[in-house]
């Protein structure tokens, strides 16, 4: 597996399903999303996610998308 430097930071959105569990989602690299049963499991699972998402657009060549979101809390 890739490894990926434990510095890079990606904004992510994390909520409550309605099943009780943590959604999580990374908005810069569309199709990145995972869950948990918990806060910590689901950022641990994003991570994971995250990492197999990147080492595969290095495999296909592709870009790594830049995380560009600015957050506004309303």
């Amino acid at each position: 597996m890739l490894q990926i430097h434990p510095k890079i930071n990606r904004i992510i959105l994390l909520s409550l399903g309605e099943d009780g569990y943590y959604v999580v989602e990374i908005p810069s690299l569309p199709g990145c999303i995972s869950q948990g049963k918990t806060r910590e499991e689901a950022i641990s699972n994003i991570q994971e996610a995250m990492e197999l998402y990147i080492e595969s657009l290095i495999q296909d060549g592709e870009l790594i998308p830049e995380d560009r979101y600015e957050v506004i809390k309303i």
